[in-house]
């Protein structure tokens, strides 16, 4: 037996415990374990909450809805979400980080399989609000497991691939539900979404190695309430949860009524087509990964602001009336957004020294909030201006969310690894 051996089995088991254990590197088999997991993870939780989004337009017919309130089925979500997340990450705090997430993903993918059967519209929206209070325990949870067992120079990889499955459940989730609503029913494409969770909560829990560096917190409530005190005075977080607020209000309007736009005419699509454009998720599992790496290698900061402008560019591609055109539009918007998200949440990650699931809660508070205010406001310019009024609303927002990211790169790094 060596000396060090000897000295080690020597140790009490007390001290031994609390010996640091190495953080998940680029290359190891936990890498691709932990990947592989939140891969799943990434793609549940899109695909249980947007599958809604292309069944607007048969829900606005069967209930007898005006498009704006037929996107209530996926606000009701977001806002129930981002609502939900703050008390989740207090809650991961004490019981840990993986069983949270397990549970999350679960508990969504069997409300989305009874949202099939709903028998009035406000039952539908009850049900796709506990949906969202369930999730509430994946997304936040799973970005600050990342940035406390993955190695720091890997995080941007590792962040870039969880996007990228929450790219592929986005799109899967609407093109399921498009092809089998266009030849079934839109509740037998929920039923078939619903169970595609069942399972890829199955694979979460068999992957997902274990925490080694979660510690649980304790402090209660006095605790949090010093956490958002901390992360809400710091110069550059508050910013990125601007951004958040920005980018996904912008992101889900222009899926939520491009369907509107394309059903109608002088398109007249069917819905399995108009699902189709949601093929154009896949280019996010590239753009996140990518953008992911460029951010390691390049600083966010650099990044961030170059990426965001290819949103800004495709949404004005779709004001024309030409299809193609309309087309790479949404595929820029697409590209960019999904760049944009994996450099900003990594970016929350770093910046975050302490605290980090409540400072991911935060940004996904936004993100979520986004979402449901400027989701539905934009339902209310479809109505009135069409296609330009939407347009007019998402390009504002896309200037501001340039404007703070050209100020975020004036921001000071903490150190190296945040730069």
């Amino acid at each position: 037996m060596s000396s060090s051996t000897a000295l080690a089995s020597a140790l009490p088991e007390s001290r031994a415990r609390y010996v640091p254990a190495p953080r998940i590197a680029a290359g190891s088999a936990e890498f691709t374990r932990s990947n592989r997991a939140l891969f799943f993870g990434g793609f549940s939780c899109f695909a249980l909450l947007y599958c809604v989004q292309p069944l607007m337009p048969l829900l606005s017919h069967e209930f007898a809805l005006s498009a704006a309130q037929s996107s209530m089925v996926l606000s009701v979500s977001t806002a129930a979400l981002a609502l939900s997340l703050v008390a989740s990450s207090a809650l991961s705090e004490r019981l840990g980080r993986k069983p949270l997430m397990v549970a999350a993903m679960a508990v969504a993918a069997l409300m989305t399989i009874l949202c099939a059967f709903a028998q009035s519209y406000p039952q539908l929206l009850a049900m796709r609000a506990l949906l969202g209070i369930a999730l509430g325990g994946m997304p936040a949870i799973a970005m600050a497991y990342l940035g406390e067992e993955i190695e720091p120079t890997s995080l941007g990889l590792s962040m870039g691939l969880y996007i990228s499955g929450s790219a592929f459940g986005g799109m899967a989730g609407r093109v399921i539900t498009s092809v089998l609503s266009d030849h079934f029913s839109w509740r037998l494409a929920l039923g078939a979404v619903g169970v595609a969770g069942v399972l890829a909560a199955a694979e979460f829990w068999r992957s997902l190695p274990a925490s080694r560096h979660f510690v649980p917190a304790g402090g209660g409530w006095r605790s949090m309430a010093s956490g958002f005190k901390l992360h809400l005075s710091d110069p550059g977080l508050p910013w990125l949860f601007a951004l958040a607020f920005l980018l996904m209000g912008a992101f889900v309007s222009l899926y939520n009524y491009i369907a509107y736009r394309l059903l109608g005419a002088p398109f007249g699509l069917s819905q399995s087509l108009v699902g189709a454009v949601s093929f154009l998720y896949l280019l996010g599992i590239y753009s996140s990964v990518w953008a992911g790496r460029l951010a390691d290698r390049f600083g966010r900061r650099h990044v961030l602001w170059a990426v965001m402008a290819l949103m800004l560019a495709g949404l004005l591609l779709t004001l024309s009336n030409w299809l193609p055109l309309i087309v790479l539009g949404v595929a820029l918007f697409t590209y960019g957004f999904f760049a944009t998200h994996s450099v900003a949440s990594s970016w929350v990650g770093r910046r975050a020294t302490t605290g980090k699931a409540l400072a991911s809660a935060l940004y996904l508070f936004f993100y979520y909030l986004g979402s449901s205010v400027i989701g539905s406001a934009t339902g209310v310019m479809w109505g009135r201006d069409g296609w330009p009024g939407v347009v007019m609303v998402l390009g504002l927002a896309l200037s501001l969310a340039l404007l703070v990211a050209w100020r975020l790169r004036r921001l000071a790094p903490l150190g190296q690894a945040e730069k």
